[in-house]
């Protein structure tokens, strides 16, 4: 079953040019290391929640839009040697990226229904 890396990210409002060619060139990367699908979306309707919320979550800052992110995997044992590849790529170092990466979060997740994509299970 498939496997879905996620991440929340808060990137410079002025900076999404530099953080679209960074997810760009790190797709390519992710694609050698097996991920099916990658998705990178610009927050534009990103709204403040009464008790939490994107923007609290990665404790954006004025000026920041939030990204929502994803990599689907074919399964658990892909994901996982991945994220030990991209440990050790030179690429991935804190400074080569567009964003804070001590306020983004992320995680991975086991789908429990799937629907659009072919051959998603159900």
């Amino acid at each position: 079953m498939s496997y879905v890396s996620g991440f929340v990210i808060p990137v410079p409002e002025d900076r999404k040019e530099d953080y679209r060619n960074m997810a760009a060139d790190a797709a390519e990367m992710f694609k050698g290391y097996g991920a099916i699908e990658i998705m990178e979306a610009w927050g534009e309707d990103v709204r403040d929640g009464k008790l939490t919320d994107f923007r609290r979550a990665v404790q954006a800052k004025p000026g920041e839009c939030i990204v929502f992110s994803w990599i689907i995997w074919p399964d658990r044992v892909t994901a996982d040697a991945a994220e030990k590849k991209m440990g050790s790529d030179e690429s991935m170092a804190a400074g080569n990226m567009p964003f804070d990466m001590k306020r983004m979060i992320f995680g991975g997740f086991s789908p429990i229904f799937e629907m659009g994509r072919k051959g998603a299970s159900q």
